[in-house]
């Protein structure tokens, strides 16, 4: 990598953040395969390394939760037999909690959709925050368990389940990649005292949204998804350094480090780069 020059290295880092996969930013930039991989790597490691010791004595006040699939290789339903127990291999869930007014990302984790992944990840948010929370999240029941383990009593937490319908006379070929009719929602208190105002899952939809834009990875029915499990923790490790560190939120003008108090300035792509070293 010390070859390439930080124009270049930039270049391949903007056209990975807006959502192109590997080969094309190959062809775009004009460089191997593999020199993309391990720019990939190298700046994924640094900033899982960086997000994990700064984000930290977080003063968010109203976090959202929630779950966005993706794949590894081939669906869960189509991986081979000889790679069946094969670790990162199948479905895999990013889990990922979001600061309804700084727009902050403090915690993410890649796993299965399962108890034992809701738990490490609700671990990891608790050690980052300052003080009790609000925190909504949908109707998984694996967040029950997980968010009594990691805050005990010391948070305000409910649930927002929604409500789906049948797809009725509707064809279901035409509604196969479509969510089911949503008839409505219904706000559960768990724990505490949550405020129903701010029982909200809007922010961490829109947050799963935005993934889906910038990582190829992330988008259906293409072939752009991550044929490694490691990668694609790099793809996402580089994408919520951009998102929380680089980019200027529409709603608040400044980035969501700026408005969490845990920057003072607005990060540049270079700025990233540095992390490596």
């Amino acid at each position: 990598m010390n070859k390439l020059s930080t124009a270049r290295r930039t270049a391949i880092l903007v056209a990975l953040l807006k959502g192109n996969s590997i080969r094309a930013t190959c062809r775009m930039v004009g460089v191997a395969k593999n020199t993309v991989l391990k720019l990939l790597v190298d700046v994924g490691r640094a900033c899982a390394a960086y997000q994990h010791k700064d984000l930290r004595n977080l003063r968010c006040q109203h976090l959202q939760c929630d779950e966005i699939w993706t794949f590894v290789y081939a669906k869960a339903r189509n991986v081979p037999p000889d790679k069946v127990f094969e670790r990162g291999v199948g479905d895999a869930w990013t889990w990922a909690a979001i600061d309804a007014e700084t727009k902050l990302v403090p915690s993410w984790l890649i796993g299965g959709r399962d108890a034992r992944t809701a738990r490490m990840f609700m671990y990891d948010l608790a050690t980052r925050l300052a003080h009790r929370v609000q925190l909504t999240t949908d109707g998984h029941h694996a967040y029950l368990h997980a968010v009594r383990d990691a805050f005990h009593n010391q948070i305000d937490y409910a649930m927002l389940v929604k409500l789906y319908g049948g797809e009725g006379s509707m064809n279901r070929a035409e509604t196969r990649y479509s969510p089911a009719i949503c008839n409505g929602s219904e706000r559960i208190t768990i724990r505490g005292e949550p405020d129903p105002d701010h029982v909200s899952m809007s922010c961490a939809e829109r947050q799963n949204l935005t993934m889906r834009m910038s990582m190829q990875r992330f988008t259906r029915l293409i072939n752009g998804f991550s044929k490694k499990f490691e990668n694609l923790g790099h793809a996402i490790a580089l994408h919520f350094q951009y998102y929380n560190y680089c980019r200027r939120h529409r709603t608040i003008n400044i980035t969501p480090c700026q408005a969490a108090g845990v920057t003072d300035r607005q990060w540049s792509i270079e700025d990233i780069l540095a992390l490596i070293d």
